[in-house]
């Protein structure tokens, strides 16, 4: 456990305990050493449009539903257009409109920070994708919900949470992850509007975004230095186990060419963006 000092002003003569109950120093933990990580105790993180975050585990956590604010909000910037302008009437609904941006804005951070919290404390590594917002901003496509669901804020709330709580934060390259299949690795071209995976080389079947998330997991393992087998996912080596007990009723050529559908259960576990607000995450590790 390491002691960390908030600021760069002198610390003052008085107890560590004092020093810690008054926020002036925190504890932070050590992060475990990567030849002691688990497989088992990383995730990999997709973060999406359709849903904020869909993980490996096969948690989708929704995204946060804002649309009674910004109802809010334009009523008052309409409020706010219709008034002298700096007059002490302008002013007061000036401040008005400031208000519900700030309650938004403190809305969307607490829910980032509260998942991020969990994610660091319940796993010894979070592997997330390097996404290149800007760039993604700069395309014409779904443009304003990739700016506010806030990717690039999340992931350096998480460094931070990761850097408190000792958890490893490793970002890794995004490119192919929703294409490549997790279990064999062939890619396969499929457009926006197709939720589900299905490779036509193995077989394999799962959502979308459940896919991604486990290529994420795989290149995070490599990137860190974790060792860990091929099939890193149940769904992984249920779908495999299905394909062996297959293939010893066929003939070698029966074998070589079947294509089995059976991608163990792939329904994803559906957490809502309100039960995050609500601090109710505690118990979401036991829905894996």
């Amino acid at each position: 456990m390491t002691v960390r000092a908030y600021g760069a002003y002198p610390l003052p003569t008085r107890s560590l305990r004092s020093l810690l109950e008054e926020g002036v120093l925190r504890l932070l933990e050590d992060k475990p050493a990567v030849e002691d990580i688990d497989p088992d105790d990383t995730v990999g993180l997709d973060l999406g449009v359709l849903s904020f975050i869909h993980d490996s585990d096969g948690r989708s956590v929704g995204r946060l539903d804002l649309s009674d604010e910004r109802k809010r909000l334009e009523r008052e910037q309409r409020s706010l257009s219709r008034k002298e302008y700096e007059s002490n009437n302008w002013e007061k609904q000036r401040r008005c409109v400031a208000k519900v941006h700030a309650q938004m804005s403190n809305k969307k951070h607490d829910f980032k920070h509260k998942l991020a919290h969990f994610y660091t404390t319940e796993y010894d590594a979070v592997f997330v994708e390097n996404l290149n917002v800007k760039g993604m901003l700069e395309s014409s496509e779904n443009a304003r919900n990739k700016a506010e669901v806030g990717w690039r804020d999340f992931i350096t709330i998480l460094e931070h949470h990761g850097e408190k709580n000792g958890c490893h934060v490793v970002q890794v390259d995004p490119r192919g992850t929703t294409k490549e299949c997790a279990s064999c690795g062939v890619e396969t071209r499929k457009p926006l509007w197709v939720r589900e995976h299905s490779c036509p080389t193995c077989g394999f079947e799962l959502d979308r975004d459940w896919n991604a998330a486990l290529n994420v997991l795989n290149r995070g393992l490599d990137k860190l230095g974790v060792v860990h087998s091929e099939a890193t996912s149940p769904e992984i080596e249920d779908f495999w186990c299905a394909n062996e007990s297959q293939s010893d009723s066929l003939t070698p050529v029966e074998a070589a060419t079947a294509v089995s559908t059976d991608g163990g259960d792939s329904s994803s576990i559906v957490v809502d963006a309100s039960r995050v607000c609500r601090g109710n995450l505690d118990r979401l590790s036991d829905y894996v």
